[in-house]
């Protein structure tokens, strides 16, 4: 199987950058390229033996107490770690911290345990316990740009969360959407981590209330028949009702939403796959959930409504390749979006698309957000792992294998997941980025199952 992995992840990188060396050959370096050095804000995160949440600084690599994210306060240079603070060395408190996430990781399950990505499993799963804050805010990372909760980002945290057996957790980051949501079902593009609201401006995103949906959706699916399952599914009718009614509202007679801001976070005038393909995942989710709440007519129109809005996003996109705009030449990462595990029955002609997509994405390392991504080298953990996800899913595990053996060779000191890896191997930007973490963790699962 490693074989395999390492010719399938050699066929999809350009000439001349080697499988499994740090930095690129000779050939990536022709005149015509030019890569982008984009620096590492921090190693990881760690808490401190008072309870608090710190980034690990750049060339860092602490000492944590075994099977934690808790700095050892025998061994760790605080002033390094804190950037000259200080903080509290009680080895008891911190042996105490360190034993809830112990706990808290053996009350689930590791995917991957065994094999050569188990590191990369635990490593995640820690690293997003970690990132989850009290009342359900799942940050998509500790620096301050990226300390804020991503509707999209926590509704894949909350399904990694559920597929490895840490329901509790994923409904936590569930409750919060439900707290920040509109009355009309709708989302901002993110949130502070204390529910207050934006952190600013931007537009709002309507692939949110679709990405809720779903995660609701996904997180029932791992609980069994009996009063658990409904208790559990009424808890999240609230959240998934809104959702309905605001997407119902929201389309059009030709089925299909305006156009929004989605995953490129950018003011849009043309509808993208990348809206409408989760509201067809949600909507499909939802049915499920407010059947299991008894909820049976509004089940009906998310039924109805998810048809009707899958036969219009086929009928406008497919027709091109499932490009990202109906009548533009260039595939994003949504075109994964209209496969498992996304929509429950996958698009006539979107694993061709999706494929394609592969191919026009890839980079020296992984892959780009988007074929018409700047050709600057840098490869985007979200994308790739995301990928890695969907290749498991659809049963292709040596391209999955390849994409998770991609990230896993590209941790930082602390074996985080960053946001983006440069062309010569370095980690950069961010790290850990949760939904990276999160469609890695779901990757592995898909591969156990």
């Amino acid at each position: 199987m490693l074989l395999a992995t390492g010719s399938i992840l050699a066929a999809m990188l350009p000439v001349g950058v080697q499988v499994g060396s740090a930095r690129p050959a000779a050939a990536v370096d022709a005149p015509e390229l030019a890569y982008a050095v984009v620096p590492l804000y921090q190693e990881g995160v760690a808490v401190t033996p008072d309870g608090a949440v710190v980034a690990v600084p750049t060339g860092t690599r602490p000492a944590y107490l075994d099977g934690s994210r808790v700095l050892d306060p025998a061994l760790t240079n605080f002033d390094a770690i804190l950037d000259g603070g200080d903080a509290v060395h009680g080895t008891r408190e911190a042996a105490r911290l360190a034993q809830v996430q112990r706990d808290w990781l053996a009350s689930g399950r590791i995917p991957g345990v065994g094999g050569p990505y188990e590191d990369l499993a635990r490593s995640a799963l820690l690293d997003l316990h970690t990132l989850l804050l009290p009342g359900g805010a799942m940050v998509a990372g500790w620096e301050d740009r990226w300390r804020y909760v991503w509707p999209r980002d926590a509704a894949f945290v909350a399904v990694a969360f559920a597929r490895t057996g840490h329901v509790d957790s994923a409904l936590q980051v569930l409750d919060f959407l439900a707290r920040t949501q509109h009355d009309d079902g709708g989302f901002e593009a993110r949130y502070l981590p204390d529910g207050s609201g934006p952190p600013d401006d931007r537009t709002p995103q309507t692939d949110g209330q679709g990405w809720a949906m779903w995660a609701a959706g996904l997180v029932l699916d791992e609980l069994p028949a009996g009063p658990t399952r409904t208790a559990v599914a009424m808890r999240l009718a609230p959240l998934v009702q809104r959702a309905v009614d605001g997407t119902t509202t929201l389309l059009t007679q030709t089925g299909l939403p305006p156009a929004s801001p989605d995953y490129w976070e950018r003011d849009e005038d043309q509808l993208t796959l990348g809206t409408v393909a989760p509201l067809v995942a949600g909507l499909e989710q939802a049915t499920k959930v407010l059947t299991v709440a008894g909820d049976t007519e509004r089940a009906d129109l998310a039924r109805a409504t998810a048809l009707a809005t899958r036969t219009a996003t086929i009928r406008t996109f497919g027709g091109n390749g499932f490009t990202r705009y109906a009548d533009g030449p260039h595939r994003d990462a949504a075109a994964a979006f209209v496969l498992r595990p996304f929509w429950q029955l996958p698009a006539t002609g979107g694993r061709a698309a999706w494929l394609a997509s592969v191919d026009e994405m890839r980079r020296p390392v992984g892959l780009a957000p988007a074929g018409e991504w700047r050709q600057d080298g840098v490869t985007w953990t979200p994308q790739t792992s995301l990928y890695a996800w969907v290749a498991a899913e659809q049963g292709d595990d040596d391209r999955a294998l390849a994409l998770l053996s991609a990230l896993d060779s590209h941790r930082t000191l602390t074996g985080s997941v960053p946001e983006k890896v440069l062309a010569d191997g370095r980690p950069a930007a961010v790290a850990p980025l949760s939904w990276s973490s999160a469609c890695a963790l779901l990757a592995l699962d898909a591969l156990d199952s």
